[in-house]
């Protein structure tokens, strides 16, 4: 299916874009954008609200947002450009719908990228305390960013090499901590008799999804990934469940190691450290820098895309979509998210940003949703073979489309208030574009 709006770009002219992400990358590039710095605070932050459900009750929103996913794999089957969500929701609404789903994604990206950077430092400089303010911190902030956007200018196969090298150092030790922590679960621990009372539901799930957001960041570079129909709805479904099995486990070693099951506030680190000692706490250390890091870099090679696809729309300037020629990536993009990225993460003024980000997703998820029916009509009409269709009709989507509206209404006034403001923002940016090149 191609967008109706689609005209000949820089993009075009320059190169093309090189297909060189396959099922173990995109499932990299989902498993990197869910789990960053998060899975490193959230258990603690749960098991405050929820106890000993803790982990059932990371299962449990992994079931109910696997619905949202199940969507997204039906939806990206329908398409083999770059976009995602800027895709889905142009063909189906129209470019102004699509220019605000995509930008609104890459602000979120843009300032989740700062937010995280600057919870690298903080981790590096827990070890190396001199590089914890002024202008060391600055250059140290400077080289992350630009080390990224050198890595994923040098073209989409070295940037996968630093997305799948950070993967592995995340999840290994990780899956370790797991192992030598199962031995103290026992079935108190895993059945509890006295169930604990969850007083903020509500709140508590709006943490967990957390965990499960950013997935859909491999669907906007699907024009890099081989046979995107087929990859995609496989990555997705197999890597939301990997993450759930691996929040439950996690959580469950958390509760089952720590004293008082871990309601004190500890974090993983000091799983590492009753498991193995400072030799553990020093791993689990390193292993959040990782994390942090492939979060990054996943960040930074598919958050250019989404500027990229925009401008093949004739949504943003075409200096956007320019592809360099020797190694076949959107480089104006990629250096336009570093610069601004680094910007944000010294200031500190992305902050505001930050804390609508979620929202932001939940905003695009739906407007994703509401999407699938006008898609599926498009290709049944136009005898798409080899789809991924969901059973049941349009029940799975309905499901998920509850699932995002509950999970919204427990966002703050001020966080739809500041999200009003990106819209309009975004459709001024769309307003100066369209006037440029004569549609308005």
């Amino acid at each position: 299916m191609q967008s109706e709006s689609r005209l000949p770009t820089e993009a075009n002219k320059d190169g093309h874009l090189i297909r060189a992400i396959g099922f173990f990358g995109a499932s990299f590039l989902i498993l990197n954008g869910m789990i960053g710095a998060g899975i490193f605070a959230l258990p603690a932050a749960v098991v405050s609200n929820a106890g000993f459900l803790s982990p059932w009750l990371f299962l449990g929103v992994g079931l109910l947002f696997i619905t949202v996913v199940l969507t997204f794999a039906e939806l990206s089957s329908y398409f083999s450009e770059s976009g995602g969500p800027v895709l889905y929701t142009s063909v189906a609404f129209g470019p102004l719908v699509g220019f605000n789903t995509g930008w609104i994604l890459f602000l979120s990206r843009l300032t989740a990228f700062a937010a995280n950077t600057n919870v690298l430092v903080i981790y590096i400089a827990s070890m190396v305390p001199w590089v914890a303010g002024g202008w060391v911190r600055a250059v140290l902030i400077i080289v992350i960013c630009g080390s990224l956007t050198i890595a994923n200018i040098m073209g989409v196969k070295e940037g996968m090499r630093t997305v799948a090298g950070f993967t592995l150092l995340k999840l290994v030790p990780l899956l370790m901590m797991v192992l030598l922590g199962l031995q103290y679960v026992g079935a108190d621990n895993l059945l509890p008799n006295n169930l604990p009372t969850i007083d903020d539901l509500g709140g508590t799930t709006l943490l967990i999804i957390y965990a499960f957001v950013g997935f859909e960041q491999a669907a906007v570079s699907s024009g890099e990934t081989i046979n995107p129909r087929r990859n995609l709805p496989k990555a997705f479904i197999v890597t939301i469940i990997a993450t759930a099995l691996l929040y439950f486990l996690i959580c469950l070693v958390y509760i089952s190691v720590l004293p008082d099951g871990g309601g004190r506030g500890q974090t993983l680190v000091d799983v590492g450290r009753v498991l193995a000692g400072p030799v553990g706490a020093s791993v689990i250390t390193f292993t959040a820098i990782f994390s942090i890091s492939g979060n990054l870099a996943a960040a930074m090679l598919t958050a250019p895309r989404l500027t990229l696809s925009l401008a093949e729309e004739h949504l943003l300037p075409r200096w956007f979509g320019r592809i360099h020629q020797k190694y076949g990536t959107p480089y104006n993009s990629i250096i336009f998210l570093g610069i601004l990225a680094a910007i944000l993460a010294i200031t500190g003024s992305f902050v505001y940003l930050a804390t609508a980000s979620s929202l932001a997703r939940l905003i695009c998820y739906m407007l994703c949703i509401a999407a699938l029916p006008i898609l599926r009509r498009k290709a049944e009409s136009e005898q798409q073979e080899h789809v991924f269709r969901l059973k049941g009709g349009y029940i799975i989507p309905l499901i998920a489309m509850g699932v995002c509206l509950w999970i919204a209404a427990q966002s703050k006034p001020e966080a739809w208030i500041f999200m009003g403001g990106l819209l309009l923002a975004g459709f001024g940016l769309f307003w100066i574009e369209k006037r440029r090149i004569g549609k308005f």
